[in-house]
């Protein structure tokens, strides 16, 4: 089994319909982080339900501080979340919708996350590097945010 499956079955046994849902966007932030050298900054951000034109930081792990709070029309997070398609750049320099958290950031993919159709959080992966998102790891990804999916 590589890695990648590894992880996934991991993320399988804790990524359950009842599973309190913050404590698996961790888990899966912490696990992505740690693991996937490329993965410099994991995490979450949420639809904002008092104001629902926002998203708001979620569990997440890395090496720099992120937003606090992104509009659906800034950024690839906000990009994914109102188009409700996954965003992949894989130089982040070449897209003009890349809202700024690190220079050091060359890379980024965001997955909605949609339990019922409509999107309620992204799964957001920062790297250093660029062309970090070969068809292998966006797979990878989007069955990170699909499990993640299972819980809400």
């Amino acid at each position: 089994m590589d890695a990648h499956q590894e992880l996934l079955a991991e993320f399988e046994r804790v990524a359950s319909p009842g599973s309190r849902i913050y404590d698996v966007m961790q888990l899966i932030s912490d696990r992505l982080h740690a693991s996937q050298t490329r993965y410099n900054w994991v995490g979450f951000y949420l639809l904002d339900e008092a104001d629902p034109d926002y998203l708001l930081l979620g569990p997440h792990a890395g090496v720099f501080t992120p937003p606090l709070r992104i509009s659906l029309n800034r950024g690839l997070c906000g990009a994914a979340a109102s188009a409700g398609r996954m965003v992949v750049v894989n130089d982040v320099s070449k897209d003009p919708r890349y809202l700024v958290g690190t220079d050091a950031t060359k890379s980024e993919i965001v997955v909605p996350i949609a339990p019922r159709g409509a999107v309620v959080a992204v799964l957001d992966i920062n790297s250093f590097f660029k062309d970090t998102w070969t068809k292998e790891e966006t797979a990878f990804v989007e069955q990170c945010a699909a499990l993640m999916k299972r819980c809400m």
